[in-house]
């Protein structure tokens, strides 16, 4: 009999139609098949737990999410990397907002800043009027009828680079037309500059966006688990909870509105019924590899890692990673 300790952790390990199931229970229940182990699966409360029955050799293995560390491995043995994954920041449904165009083109700041282009369209070609309405036959016509064809003309000199029958002749209005010419490059770039700065501000307005906006906001992790580590080392203050019911619970009552963990943890969350409170943003971060653990010298774990390079070679890990995750990275 081989005795297994685990904890919930969905899609690595939980119960599911009163079986257990998950990718990690999976795959360990496949390398039992292939080792003819019997085995015997102790779902235990928190992760700390979990792993202190392998230290003190209490049970033979356990199998979750577990990150392989350096520190784990200085009391236990880790059999080969099973699963890459990594932390991701999961935040407030209401914290997050989507860039929109039309939100974009209809703000205010976006609206300032076309008015101020036409404003100046209609001075510089009204100026060019002042210059011109005596040498350009474009030009020649009463102030009262001259304000559009003018703002017209310096609107095409801008966006088309202006009309070719319709040159400024007077030495001064040449020189006007060629500083608006290149003044025109300016136009156009600040134009669409504030599009995307309006629609970036519009996306991040009141959401965190990365790690550097973690610090002063209420964060939540798994007390002792790599996210927790990593928080720690960049001095960011976090609420640690025992377990992920805990955690999920506090983040669903507003208790806190920002949790760093596992990247398929926080996302199975999300796509399972999670997405009404809150969503995962940004890319994954900390890379860091899942294994089986194992009390020190233990003899199962050379079998576990047999059996993983089998399957890896044979498809089979290929064929369960596809059913539980899509597309193998």
């Amino acid at each position: 009999m081989v005795d297994v300790n685990t904890v919930t952790r969905p899609p690595f390990s939980m119960i599911e139609n009163g079986r257990e199931t998950g990718f990690t229970i999976e795959l360990l229940q496949e390398i039992a098949h292939r080792q003819g182990w019997d085995l015997a699966v102790h779902r235990k409360d928190t992760f700390a737990e979990m792993l202190t029955g392998v230290r003190d050799a209490e049970v033979d293995l356990a199998a979750a999410n577990i990150s392989i560390t350096s520190a784990r491995e200085a009391e236990m043995d880790f059999s080969q990397p099973v699963f890459e994954s990594g932390l991701q920041i999961l935040v407030q449904a209401a914290d997050v907002r989507e860039p929109s165009l039309m939100k974009a083109l209809l703000s205010w700041d976006l609206a300032l800043a076309i008015g101020l282009a036409f404003l100046l369209l209609l001075v510089g070609g009204m100026f060019m009027w002042a210059l011109e309405r005596r040498a350009q036959p474009y030009f020649d016509r009463p102030l009262k009828e001259a304000w559009f064809p003018s703002f017209w003309w310096a609107l095409n000199l801008v966006v088309n680079g202006g009309f070719e029958e319709r040159v400024p002749r007077t030495a001064i209005g040449r020189m006007f037309g060629v500083m608006l010419v290149l003044s025109s490059l300016f136009i156009v770039s600040i134009f669409v500059a504030k599009i995307t700065a309006v629609m970036t501000v519009d996306a991040i307005s009141g959401s965190i966006s990365s790690v550097n906006d973690l610090y002063g906001k209420r964060t939540g992790t798994i007390e002792g688990s790599t996210a927790a580590g990593f928080l720690q080392r960049r001095d960011i203050d976090y609420q640690g909870f025992e377990t992920l019911d805990e955690m999920l619970a506090a983040f669903e009552a507003g208790d806190i509105r920002v949790v760093v963990f596992d990247a398929p943890v926080l996302n199975y969350y999300v796509q399972h019924g999670g997405s009404e409170y809150g969503r995962t943003i940004g890319s994954v971060f900390l890379r860091e590899y899942y294994g089986f653990v194992f009390p020190q010298g233990s003899e199962l774990t050379e079998q576990a890692n047999r059996s993983l390079l089998e399957m890896q070679e044979d498809g089979s890990y290929e064929a369960l990673y596809r059913s539980w995750f899509g597309r193998l990275n």
